[in-house]
């Protein structure tokens, strides 16, 4: 069954013979039985008219010719003319008796001649529901001139045909002077009675006459079961199919789902929706790089468990993540405490705009790491992390690096390294820029320039810019009081240099008078 199957599969123009075949065989058969049908129905009609024929010769040879010729030519017409000697059967007789004989010799067809007023020396006939009733009408309405009857069973069908017997003026003079005559008033054109004619037609006999339309239906009902079976096999199969592409489908999501974890959305994206292919290949592209790590995470870290580490530093990265998926970028790696990200690949938005993108993200960063430090201190950490930003604008390679086993998307180049360079000048909580980052986002910002720098691994020397806090004033909570106000607790990580610079200057001051009064 298979066989038949992958044989139509793969030789598709056979099933259309085939069913062009079948098509045009149709009407033939059609056409072949309907001429065999008429054959046999034209043959059985011949054969019942010569019974019939034959019937009526036998009859009049014997009743009526013999009868004449064996009384020397003297005959007398008598409804009883088997009585008398050369006497032959009157018609209403001849047509009884003839109906008997056809009966007899020929089985499909019967012929009845019956009256309700029979002569008085013969027995009454037997009319039937439909004979009393064609026989009132005919009476009740003499434009009547036939009736029919279909009866029979599912497999044997009967058709019954009625015409009335009218009397003519020999037959009223007949009747109405005769000894035995059950009724003496008839008139011309009244009904005596009725002649019916019945074909017998058994199913049977016509079944055999569709052999070709049979015989198709055989074949295609054969083939009709077989494809069946084929399309239950393959019902099957496909149900099967479909189960296990269910379970691989939902098995495919599920890592999917997990393959997005270790990769940044826009990356995952392009990957699955055939944007970019699985090879390694790279771009030159301008880029907008940001990177970033947390001052002294290492001193921080050293003061907890590694439990709390691994619990406060994944907060660190979901919350800083999520913030970099929501202005667009291309977070790149985790390295440590450290954050690598980018704009411009694979999507971009412009230079310009990309630029811009990547500073609103690292102040929307700074922002959430200061709401967190109250966060942070409540939950027991003395130093909550503080991040040191740098973020540089320039032509990068980007794009799959590594073997053909395993690939890394990420970026490469000295502009990359740039960004790192320009966090390690900033301050914890401070943002520094290049020249051509400020450059895009001076419209937004406030920045002050340094000193020109000549950082490792870089050719020219770069003018960093820092953006400059909209309130530069230290948070409250860099700065705690105890209830009585006998101990006063300042941070001075949490602080920036020159409010550190400022506070030292005047706690020296405030110490040179303490001591100038302890010697007064």
């Amino acid at each position: 069954m298979d066989a038949i199957g992958k044989f139509f599969l793969t030789r598709p123009s056979w099933l259309f013979a085939l069913v062009a075949t079948a098509l045009i065989a149709l009407p033939i058969a059609i056409w072949l039985d309907l001429r065999n049908l008429s054959d046999q129905n034209m043959r059985r009609q011949a054969t019942s008219l010569n019974n019939i024929i034959s019937s009526v010769r036998s009859y009049y040879a014997q009743n009526v010719v013999g009868r004449i010729l064996a009384s020397d030519g003297n005959t007398q017409l008598l409804h009883n003319y088997g009585e008398v000697s050369g006497a032959i059967p009157i018609p209403a007789t001849l047509s009884i008796e003839l109906g008997d004989a056809i009966g007899s010799s020929e089985g499909a067809v019967k012929y009845r001649f019956v009256s309700d007023f029979p002569f008085k020396s013969r027995p009454q006939h037997r009319l039937d529901e439909f004979e009393t009733m064609a026989l009132a009408s005919f009476r009740s309405n003499p434009e009547n001139d036939v009736l029919v009857q279909n009866s029979g069973k599912l497999w044997n069908q009967k058709i019954t045909l009625a015409t009335p017997v009218v009397m003519s003026g020999s037959c009223v003079s007949c009747h109405n002077g005769h000894v035995e005559s059950a009724k003496s008033d008839w008139e011309v054109g009244d009904v005596r009675g009725i002649q019916t004619v019945s074909v017998n037609q058994p199913i049977a006999l016509n079944i055999w006459t569709f052999k070709w339309l049979l015989g198709y239906l055989g074949v295609a009902g054969t083939i009709g079961a077989l494809f069946s079976i084929m399309q239950y096999r393959l019902a099957g199969k496909f149900s099967l199919v479909n189960e296990e592409l269910a379970a691989n489908n939902e098995f495919l999501a599920d890592i999917s789902v997990k393959i997005s974890k270790y990769l940044s959305p826009q990356v995952y994206k392009s990957i699955f929706s055939g944007e970019k292919d699985a090879s390694i290949s790279t771009e030159r592209k301008k880029l907008t790089v940001f990177f970033s790590d947390i001052k002294d995470f290492t001193a921080t870290t050293e003061q907890l468990q590694p439990e709390e580490l691994t619990e406060l530093l994944n907060n660190y990265f979901t919350e800083m993540a999520q913030i970099a998926e929501a202005h667009g970028a291309t977070v790149d790696k985790f390295i440590g405490d450290a954050i690598v990200a980018f704009f411009g690949d694979p999507e971009t938005k412009g230079t310009a705009e990309d630029a811009r993108a990547c500073v609103r993200m690292a102040l929307d960063m700074q922002h959430r790491l200061q709401e967190l430090e109250q966060t942070w201190h409540e939950k027991g950490l003395e130093h909550p992390f503080r991040a040191r930003m740098g973020i540089n604008t320039g032509y990068c390679n980007v794009g799959n690096f590594g073997s053909a086993d395993r690939m890394d998307y990420t970026i490469i180049g000295a502009e990359a390294n740039l960004a790192a360079r320009l966090e390690s000048i900033a301050d914890p909580g401070g943002i520094v820029l290049s020249f051509e980052t400020y450059a895009h986002v001076k419209d937004i910002v406030n920045a002050t320039p340094l000193e020109s720098v000549a950082f490792k691994g870089i050719a020219r020397e770069v003018v960093p810019y820092v953006i400059v806090p909209e309130n530069s004033a230290p948070r409250v909570n860099a700065i705690q009081e105890t209830p009585d106000g006998n101990q006063l607790t300042v941070d001075l990580k949490i602080l920036d240099e020159k409010t550190r610079r400022k506070l030292r200057d005047v706690l020296q001051t405030l110490v040179h008078d303490a001591n100038a009064t302890k010697k007064q």
